[in-house]
């Protein structure tokens, strides 16, 4: 998958913008808080209707502006499309595909497939659940229309439950509408559970190899998913831990809860590995995201790197650097010095500044 032009008008510090970037690598530098990372921003909700930073819409839009727009230009395996998407303050945001409208932001998912990398994600490990909860989804709706179908319908169920948890004090009323939520959750989430399992192995299976070449053979590394409940098990579980969950007012069983373990040469690198090797399992977890995409999905994804070399040592940078030849990447940095010094591979440099870009070379 190739971007070939992205437009921006009023999405965050971009007035107006028009830019066709090249096949390889595309560098943006420029100071800090110039609009390096916004750029990136924008390819990712234009390609995922998300942002990275799970801000709300209104924020994508410039301050002086009522809506933003994206538009973005890709060509997939010799197919063009094309994406357009307006951002309103007040309104859901607006959709379509080659010019027709979507009728939800999910049917977007899988037609542009992109990696961010930022320094934050260099810390998924020690962080919380959450965030590799995270990690997983935004990768699986990339992958399975079936999986993004199923975990949104089981989000909005256990939202649904959570309130009623909260909110109703007659009894008889509450067991009855609870049994109601908590088929839908089994019949949802089950779904869930069994696509993550296959997930975290495909990623396992991709991630240990890479890992090993980083650390030159000295560490193994594997990944466990710790499931809250497993998929046979969730209606008996659900069922069993009913008046607990009335009493502490919340949803204590389900994949919402899920979360997975690290291991390095055996050891759970949460609780026991040094930051060094934390960030080296990371960057191992984030590269084995571009193979997975071309693995499963047949072609090769855009890859959004943020600041993130500076982040680096000399030979994870190389690392990181080898595994991207023939990817389409746009990467941020303060200076060219690094690539210059380094000899690192650059096909267009575009200079970043105050929210307007010029391309360089």
């Amino acid at each position: 998958m190739i971007i070939e032009s992205i437009d921006l008008k009023d999405f965050r510090n971009y007035r107006e913008l028009s830019l066709e970037p090249v096949k390889g690598i595309n560098i943006l530098y420029g100071d800090n808080a110039q609009g390096k990372t916004n750029l990136l921003e924008a390819v990712y909700v234009g390609c995922t209707s998300k942002s990275h930073r799970a801000v709300k819409d209104r924020e994508l839009i410039n301050f002086d502006s009522d809506e933003s727009h994206i538009k973005i230009n890709l060509k997939k395996n010799d197919v063009p499309y094309r994406i357009d998407m307006h951002i309103k303050k007040n309104r859901s945001k607006g959709i379509a595909l080659n010019g027709m409208a979507l009728r939800r932001a999910s049917e977007l998912f899988g037609i542009a497939k992109v990696v961010f990398f930022s320094p934050e994600d260099l810390s998924i490990i020690k962080n919380g659940p959450g965030e590799r909860r995270r990690f997983t989804d935004m990768e699986l709706c990339q992958l399975d229309r079936l999986y993004t179908h199923d975990l949104i319908s089981y989000n909005r169920v256990i939202n649904q439950k959570n309130i009623l948890l909260k909110s109703i004090t007659d009894e008889a009323e509450l067991h009855q509408m609870l049994d109601i939520y908590n088929s839908q959750l089994v019949k949802y989430g089950s779904g869930v559970i069994k696509k993550r399992q296959a997930f975290i192995d495909a990623v396992a299976e991709l991630t240990a190899p890479l890992h090993r070449e980083i650390t030159s053979g000295k560490e193994e590394l594997s990944l466990g998913y710790d499931k809250n409940v497993e998929a046979e098990a969730f209606e008996s579980e659900i069922k069993k831990n009913t008046e607990r969950e009335i009493r502490q007012r919340m949803s204590l069983i389900g994949p919402h809860r899920d979360d997975i373990s690290f291991f390095v040469n055996g050891l759970d690198l949460r609780h026991f590995g040094s930051q060094g090797q934390q960030r080296t399992a990371a960057l191992s977890l984030k590269l084995s995201e571009i193979k997975l995409i071309e693995k499963y999905a047949g072609e090769k994804p855009v890859l959004l790197l943020d600041d993130v070399l500076s982040e680096l040592d000399r030979s994870r940078q190389e690392m990181l650097l080898d595994s991207i030849e023939e990817v389409q990447t746009f990467m941020t940095c303060t200076g060219l010095d690094d690539f210059i010094d380094n000899r690192f591979h650059i096909d267009k440099v575009f200079r970043v500044e105050n929210g307007k870009i010029a391309e360089e070379n």
